[in-house]
Parts: C-alpha cells; sequence; structure tokens
C-alpha cells in the first residue's frame, strides 16, 4: 500500500512544501528532517524547473536559485537515498512533465519507486494527457496526484472518482484564504465522489489560516512561507523551518 495513506491517518495533515536545492541539497535535506521532526506528515519536493508556469514568484525564485547553484535531478535523487536512510515519511515530487520526458519517463517513475519517492504531482499535465504517465506509476507504485481549481468545475467529479494519494485543491492567483465559501460547493462533490482525503494550498502562511482551512480538509499544504524562510536564513534555515511547522501543527491541533 502506498504510504500516502499514513499521512492521514492520525488526523488533520500538515503538508510541507520544499523547493530542492534551494541553496543546497544539503539544506534542503536537513529542512526535510526538522520538518517532519516537527509534524509534517508529508513532504512535497519541488524539483525545479527553468519554465515554472504553474508556481508564482516566490516558488519561482527559489527555482531559479537551485539552477543557478547548479542542482540536477540527479543530484536531488541521490539526496533522496539520503534522506530514506531515516525519514520514513511519506515523500511526492512536484515538477514539469518536460523534466520527466527529458529524463525519460520509464527512468524517472522507476527511479522514484527505488529510491522511495511516494507519489508524483506534475501541475502542467492536463487531467485528460494524464496516462501519458499514469501506466508507469502504476507500475512502479508511484501515486499520480490529481490537482483541482475552481476551473475545474465541470470535471470535478471525474478527476475525485479517479484520483489517487490525495486530491490536490490549488487556488487560483489572486484568491484569498479567507473565503473558504469559493471551495465549498467543489468540496462537497468531492466528498460524493471519492474517500481519497483532500489538500489545500492557498498561500497559507499563519497559523490562523491553517486552522481556519484544516476545518474543512484532511491536509493544509503550506509552501510559499517555508520557501521564504529558507530564502531569509539559507543554510541557517532548517531550526528556522522546524519551529515554523511546529507552529502550524499547534494550531491545526
Amino acid at each position: 500500500m502506498n504510504k500516502i495513506n499514513n499521512a492521514f491517518a492520525a488526523g488533520k495533515a500538515l503538508i510541507a512544501f520544499i523547493t530542492c536545492g534551494d541553496p543546497d541539497p544539503e539544506t534542503t535535506a536537513a529542512c526535510v528532517r526538522q520538518a517532519v521532526a516537527n509534524g509534517a506528515a508529508l513532504v512535497e519536493l519541488g524539483i525545479p524547473f527553468s519554465d515554472p508556469t504553474a508556481e508564482g514568484p516566490v516558488l519561482q525564485e527559489a527555482g531559479l536559485r537551485a539552477l543557478e547553484a547548479g542542482v540536477t535531478t540527479d543530484r536531488i535523487f541521490d539526496m533522496v537515498r539520503g534522506l530514506r536512510r531515516d525519514v520514513t515519511a511519506p515523500l511526492v515530487f512536484m515538477t514539469y512533465a518536460n523534466v520527466v520526458f527529458s529524463y525519460g519517463a520509464d527512468r524517472f517513475i522507476s527511479t522514484c519507486r527505488d529510491i522511495g519517492i511516494d507519489g508524483l504531482i506534475i501541475p502542467d499535465l492536463p487531467f485528460e494527457e494524464k496516462e501519458e504517465f499514469l501506466p508507469l506509476c502504476h507500475q512502479y507504485d508511484v501515486a499520480l496526484i490529481s490537482m483541482i481549481a475552481p476551473a475545474s468545475h465541470d470535471r470535478i467529479a471525474r478527476i475525485a472518482q479517479e484520483a489517487e494519494g490525495f486530491l490536490y485543491f490549488v487556488a487560483q492567483p489572486g484568491m484569498s484564504s479567507e473565503p473558504v465559501a469559493g471551495f465549498e460547493a467543489m468540496l462537497q462533490v468531492v466528498r460524493r465522489s471519492t474517500g481519497v482525503p483532500c489538500a489545500i494550498d492557498l498561500d497559507i502562511s499563519t497559523p490562523e489560516q491553517a486552522c481556519t482551512l484544516a476545518a474543512y480538509f484532511d491536509g493544509v499544504i503550506v509552501g510559499s512561507a517555508i520557501v521564504r524562510i529558507v530564502e531569509r536564513y539559507g543554510a541557517e534555515a532548517p531550526g528556522h523551518v522546524g519551529e515554523y511547522v511546529r507552529t502550524m501543527i499547534e494550531a491545526m491541533s
């Protein structure tokens, strides 16, 4: 059974997003360990791409810093191998279709299985084109995680019915974390269609926001706030990341 299920077994899950290689793989690994030690149920590892069209400016800049520092997919794979010596929490990659294609889809996804990656999020992969990767993901037991946005309204039930791992609710630019009502109708459709957990990414940064959204969703994804901590503190960031995660977990509880 894919370990992603474990992330939601104990209650509301905090999912920490960390950009790989910003400022270097060693700091990334230390941030992952601190996030997990302080309660993150799952860690989303961003593999940088030169044209990150689905990300906001904070994550875009982090990815470009990592690329300029020389991070590569193989270095990220090596980092995960090291993490798996002591980190048992579920880990998923978030990257772009071109990264997978250029590496070789079979080689990329089989390596994910070999190093202990539990899921794959590809934000520029349309739902209708997921068959490009889905058979390989099933072959190697790597969950292909589906995303739902407000623009998905006419396909929500179908996406939910075919979801695996967890459903990733993503906001559109300009949306606020305050009006949860904008997601309530979507969430009702999903709950009628699947038992797969739902997590939301809504540019969450404060404990109050995490607490509000945890009342509706099974998981809360925190990305930009963690990336900003890494940008600010560099190699000294891991301890600050751990403390931030702990504060968010306490609010969600």
